[in-house]
C-alpha cells in the first residue's frame, strides 16, 4: 500500500473568526439600533454578566465600544491579509440593517458600512464568511415580541436576509444562518441566542430560568427561519453556499459503564444533532420527538413547517470546538465549566485558565462523528484558546501556549482529512482580541493580534501582533505543512 499522505487540500480556506457584537463597537452610530448584546454588562470568571432592560448610568457595557472594528476595519483587515487569510468569518449586526428589527425599510448607512468592509476584504482576496445572526438580535424584538418565542420574528428575520442577500449577492458566497443555533437547547441560550427575556434575577447565566417549552418553541422558529433563508438565498443567487453553525459539545462517557455510554450518546444527539439533523436532513429526528413527548414539550407547528424544513437544507456544516466534557450516571462527580456546556472533569486532560479542558484529539473524533452522519463539506469556524497574555518590556507577546493549542488541533484536523473527512476550512476564534461572550471580559484573549484594552474598557486600542501571528502566517503560507 502507498504511504498515507496527510495534508490539507489545495484551496483550503484558512482564516479567522469574529462577531460584530464582540468587535465592532459604535453601538449607537450610523443609525444602528440597540441589540440584546448592547444591554449586557461586563462580568468576570466569578461574577455573571447582567441583562439591564434600561441602560444604567455608570455601568460598563463591553459591546458599546468593543475593539472599535467599526472605525478600524481597514487596519484590522490589512493585518489579516498580512497573515495570509483566505477567509474571514464575520457577522452582520442585524440592528445596523434594521435598527428595531421590524422596521419597514433598511438603514442605508448600515448597508454601506458592510459594502465598505466587503470591498476591503476583496482588495486582499479574502473570502467573507458571513454569519447572519450572531447573538445580537434587535432588543426591540425582545421588548415587543419576546424574541424568538414569537413566530412573527421569522418574517422579520427573512426580510433581513432578503435585504442582505440582494445587496451582497455578488460579494459574499458563504453564509451561516445562525451562530450556534443549538444554544437554545440550554438555559444559557434563552437570552443570548433566543432574545427571550429570562425569568429571575437578570443574570445571563441564571440557571433557574429554564423553560424548555419556550426554548424549544423558539428553536423551532429559528429552524424554520433558517430553512426559509436557505431557500430564498438559493433563489437570489444559485451559487450561494449556505451553512448551519453548531456549538459542538463533545461528550465522553466518564466510564465504560453502559449507563454512561448511553448518556453520552443521548447528550450528543440532543445537544449537537437535534439542530443539525433538521438543518442538514430536513426533519426532526426520532430521539427529539421522544424527548419532547417525555418532557411535555409541545412544539406548535404550522402546516407548511415540515415542508419548509425539507426544502431548506443547508449546503455545508460548520461548528465551534473548544473542549470536551465527560458525562456520568453518578451524580457525585466533579463538574467543570464552559460557555454552553457543563460537564465532568476528565482525569486525562489539562484545562485552560478558565477551566476549559484542552482536547485536540476530541476534534478529530468530532469531525469523524459529524462527517459519518452527513457526508457534506465541513468547516471548523471557531477554535481557540482564551488566555491572559502579557506584554513584555520590549513590546512582544510570547503566547506559546496558544501556538501549542492551535498546533495540536491543526494536527488532528490533518488526521481527520486522512480519515476521509471533507474539511474545507478553518477559522480560529477571535483572530484579533475581542470581548468574551460569556463573561464580557477583555483579558480572556484569543487573538493573534493584541488589542490594548482592559476589563474596565481602558486602553489605547493599539493593535500589536503576537508571536502566534507570525506562526499562523507560516501555517497558512505552507498550507498547514509547517506547524
Amino acid at each position: 500500500m502507498e504511504n498515507l499522505i496527510k495534508k490539507f487540500p489545495e484551496g483550503f480556506l484558512w482564516g479567522g473568526a469574529t462577531a460584530a457584537n464582540q468587535c465592532e463597537g459604535a453601538y449607537n452610530e450610523g443609525g444602528k439600533g440597540l441589540s440584546t448584546a448592547d444591554i449586557l454588562t461586563s462580568g468576570s470568571r466569578t461574577a455573571p454578566r447582567r441583562i439591564t432592560p434600561v441602560l444604567e448610568e455608570g455601568t460598563y457595557y463591553p459591546s458599546h465600544e468593543a475593539i472599535d472594528f467599526y472605525h478600524r476595519y481597514k487596519e484590522d483587515i490589512k493585518l489579516f491579509a498580512e497573515m495570509g487569510f483566505k477567509v474571514f468569518r464575520m457577522s452582520i449586526a442585524w440592528t445596523r440593517i434594521f435598527p428595531n428589527g421590524d422596521d419597514a425599510e433598511p438603514n442605508e448607512e448600515g448597508l454601506k458600512f458592510y459594502d465598505n468592509v466587503f470591498a476591503e476584504l476583496k482588495k486582499y482576496n479574502i473570502e467573507p464568511l458571513v454569519t447572519i445572526s450572531h447573538y445580537e438580535a434587535p432588543y426591540n424584538l425582545t421588548k415587543k415580541y419576546n424574541g424568538w418565542a414569537n413566530r412573527k420574528v421569522i418574517d422579520f428575520y427573512v426580510k433581513y436576509c432578503e435585504t442582505i442577500f440582494k445587496r451582497y449577492r455578488d460579494v459574499v458566497k458563504y453564509w451561516l444562518t445562525f451562530n450556534e443555533i443549538n444554544a437554545l437547547t440550554m438555559p444559557f441560550g434563552t437570552f443570548i441566542a433566543g432574545a427571550i427575556m429570562p425569568e429571575g434575577n437578570g443574570e445571563l447565566t441564571n440557571s433557574k430560568s429554564n423553560n424548555e417549552q419556550i426554548r424549544y418553541q423558539a428553536l423551532h422558529h429559528q429552524l424554520v427561519a433558517s430553512a426559509k433563508a436557505v431557500k430564498l438565498g438559493h433563489e437570489i443567487n444559485k451559487n450561494f453556499k449556505i451553512g448551519c453553525m453548531i456549538a459542538y459539545m463533545c461528550t465522553y462517557p466518564l466510564t465504560c459503564k453502559p449507563e454512561d455510554v448511553l448518556l453520552a450518546q443521548q447528550k450528543d444527539n440532543l445537544s449537537n444533532f437535534l439542530c443539525s439533523d433538521v438543518q442538514v436532513r430536513g426533519a426532526y429526528p426520532g430521539f427529539a420527538k421522544r424527548y419532547f413527548k417525555e418532557n411535555n414539550i409541545n412544539i406548535v407547528m404550522e402546516e407548511d413547517d415540515e415542508k419548509t424544513l425539507k426544502e431548506g437544507c443547508v449546503d455545508f456544516y460548520t461548528f465551534s470546538y473548544y473542549m470536551s466534557n465527560c458525562i456520568s450516571s453518578d451524580p457525585n462527580q466533579e463538574e467543570i465549566g464552559g460557555n454552553l456546556s457543563m460537564g465532568l472533569k476528565n482525569p486525562y486532560l489539562k484545562a485552560s485558565d478558565w477551566g476549559w479542558q484542552i482536547d485536540p484529539k476530541g476534534l478529530r473524533w468530532t469531525l469523524n462523528n459529524i462527517y459519518n452522519r452527513y457526508q457534506i463539506p465541513i468547516m471548523v469556524v471557531e477554535n481557540g484558546l482564551g488566555a491572559v497574555d502579557t506584554v513584555e518590556e520590549d513590546g512582544s507577546i510570547n503566547d506559546d501556549y496558544r501556538i501549542e493549542y492551535l498546533r495540536e488541533h491543526i494536527k488532528e484536523m490533518k488526521e481527520a482529512i486522512a480519515d476521509g473527512v471533507d474539511l474545507i476550512g478553518y477559522t480560529t476564534w477571535g483572530c484579533i482580541d475581542l470581548v468574551s461572550a460569556s463573561t464580557g471580559e477583555m483579558e480572556k484573549r484569543y487573538g493573534f493580534i493584541y488589542v490594548d484594552k482592559d476589563n474596565e474598557g481602558k486602553g489605547t486600542l493599539k493593535r500589536i501582533p503576537k508571536k502566534s501571528f507570525y506562526w499562523y502566517k507560516k501555517v497558512i503560507e505552507t498550507n498547514g505543512e509547517e506547524l
